[in-house]
């Protein structure tokens, strides 16, 4: 019951209590995505599987000032149109349809509407300048769409061996996005020319790793988060992956494309070279060098104990400072990963984990806004959306 919901902050360290948050009415059936304006900061958008996206302002009562029935199945995924955010992209089925809130109607007709994707989407995202958007579908694929001349531009296939479940674009990099699936792989393409390089394997069983008792579940990837354009100076061209089995990492994506590199060169050098008596190679190649990039946090440093499910760079006060995941265990963690960008599977991150909230529903989906209060959005299997202050 909502009256009897328990919404406390606690840890393995002394916190701070946190208040009950904010309840957000509109849908009539569970959330599955929210957005925070950068124009509007007050301002989030989120939709449901009711079809219906609601737009709050949280200035003004906990209640949606406006309410868009867009589509009669749920909606996936919701994306601003960078440098004009009155118009929204909504994806639903197979279809994505595009909307300018200010043609406020009974009925809303979509401005432009896309149909390449032949099976489900998962999520999308539309680059910094506002010329491409991707689309992450159930059957592996990324399709790559020109916004500006409205036609498709490019299929990404052959990458993916299961459902792709997240992708985003590489702020850094002009034609690069970056896909998650649940092959458990991460994936970076060159989108101009439809290659994928294989960034990480979670498959992979990781003997560094302290996630043994994490085993049987896979390592499926169902989030992934990248840096904004500002943040990069900071934080590094990094990605956070949310994983199947419990797991968030923070991974360098240079690193590790020089790693597979070296790996794969390795590899050929290996079979090439002289082995000992006994059989051994007698190179010097660090096997482990690929893990030591990566920021692990597990259960052992305080993390969840079931799939996450949703995860987001801070946009909050110093931005990045924090990453926020949430998961099927009905708990939010905030992770003061800042200081530890480097941290190695080895190394001890007690003391990385700033917030732990329990909260009464499976995480569906979260983001943060970059306002001092009203900061962490929250969209679960309920109908109501919660709105946290993190400090």
């Amino acid at each position: 019951m909502a009256g009897m919901e328990d919404d406390k902050a606690s840890s393995s360290n002394s916190t701070p209590f946190l208040p009950k948050p904010r309840r957000l009415k509109g849908h009539t059936d569970s959330t599955s995505c929210c957005i925070a304006s950068r124009d509007r900061p007050r301002v989030i958008v989120t939709s449901g599987e009711d079809g219906r996206v609601c737009w709050f302002d949280m200035r003004c009562k906990d209640f949606s000032q406006l309410l868009m029935d867009v589509s009669t199945e749920p909606v996936s995924s919701l994306c601003f149109k960078p440098g004009n955010e009155d118009m929204i992209y909504v994806s639903s089925g197979k279809e994505i349809k595009c909307f300018d809130v200010r043609l406020a109607n009974r009925e809303w007709k979509p401005l432009e509407s896309y149909n390449y994707n032949k099976e489900e989407i998962n999520q999308i995202a539309c680059n910094s300048k506002s010329s491409f958007l991707a689309a992450a579908d159930d059957g592996g694929e990324v399709k790559i769409i020109d916004i500006r001349n409205q036609c498709l531009y490019k299929t990404l296939r052959a990458g993916h061996t299961s459902i792709c479940s997240s992708v985003q674009f590489l702020p850094w990099h002009s034609w690069e996005v970056i896909s998650g699936g649940l092959d458990s792989t991460l994936l970076m393409w060159d989108f101009s020319k439809g290659r994928p390089n294989k960034v990480a394997d979670f498959g992979l069983i990781d003997v560094s790793s302290n996630s043994a008792g994490q085993c049987l579940n896979p390592a499926f990837i169902h989030a992934i988060a990248v840096p904004e354009v500002d943040m990069l100076d900071k934080l590094g061209k990094v990605c956070a992956v949310a994983r199947g089995d419990g797991v968030v990492n923070v991974i360098n994506i240079e690193s590790e494309m020089t790693a597979m590199k070296s790996k794969s060169s390795s590899n050929l050098r290996k079979r090439s070279q002289p082995r000992s008596k006994d059989g051994r190679s007698t190179s010097n190649v660090d096997p482990d060098q690929n893990g030591k990039k990566r920021l692990h946090l597990d259960y052992s440093s305080g993390g969840h104990t079931t799939a996450v499910s949703a995860v987001a760079f801070s946009m909050f006060g110093e931005r990045g400072k924090f990453i926020i995941s949430g998961g099927n265990d009905k708990l939010v963690k905030v992770w003061n990963w800042s200081s530890y960008p480097d941290a190695g599977l080895s190394e001890s991150n007690n003391g990385i984990l700033h917030l732990n909230i329990n909260v009464t529903h499976k995480v569906n989906h979260l983001c943060t806004t970059p306002t001092d209060t009203d900061n962490l959005i929250l969209c679960d299997t309920s109908k109501v959306v919660k709105v946290y202050s993190i400090t």
